[in-house]
């Protein structure tokens, strides 16, 4: 059986690949195809998490054994089938390349084909520059202090400012945020 993966970033619009492997796969060979098709340094600490139908995350797989002394049960990437953890259609993972900001990419199971293998696996559709491997720290601290100073520092406490005012212009929390997998977009 094959699996096909869709993978996006909610850094950058028209970041789309989508890659094929067979389900006896590990998730080191997902990390390996993921890296190769976004040109990324494949030593950088990354894991894999099984998420939820929010995005929540459940299972985490690591590129390495932390050696924590958790509770939990640890799966490490090279150990790990894909098949072990994987096994509905609609399925999603995050995919976390950087590990100091938490950036990852949305990654959901859109396929499983059955009677099928492959001899490795493929980057079946590769659009748009992935966003950078690492953010450098100054130029992100820079962009909040920007914006924070934009705010101003008397921003919850002038007089102007009324709660129920941003209530009634129609933000209804997490409602509106776009999932990434909306089938109109791709």
């Amino acid at each position: 059986m094959i699996y096909r993966f869709l993978i996006l970033s909610d850094e950058v619009d028209g970041f789309v690949r989508e890659v094929e492997m067979n389900t006896e796969a590990s998730f080191l060979d997902l990390h390996e195809i993921i890296v190769k098709s976004v040109g990324y340094s494949p030593e950088q600490m990354t894991s894999f998490f099984i998420c939820d139908d929010d995005w929540n995350r459940k299972t985490e797989i690591t590129l390495v054994d932390m050696d924590t002394s958790s509770e939990e049960d640890i799966y490490i990437m090279e150990d790990t089938r894909l098949e072990e953890l994987l096994e509905d259609e609609g399925q999603k993972l995050l995919y976390v390349f950087d590990y100091m900001t938490e950036r990852a990419f949305f990654i959901e199971l859109r396929e499983i084909i059955p009677g099928k293998t492959l001899k490795e696996p493929l980057c079946r559709r590769s659009e748009g520059l992935p966003p950078p491997q690492i953010v450098n720290f100054e130029e992100v601290e820079a962009k909040m202090n920007l914006t924070n100073s934009s705010i101003g520092e008397d921003f919850y406490g002038d007089s102007e400012y009324d709660i129920d005012e941003l209530d009634s212009e129609g933000f209804d929390g997490l409602d509106n945020i776009a999932n990434p997998f909306d089938e109109e977009r791709y």
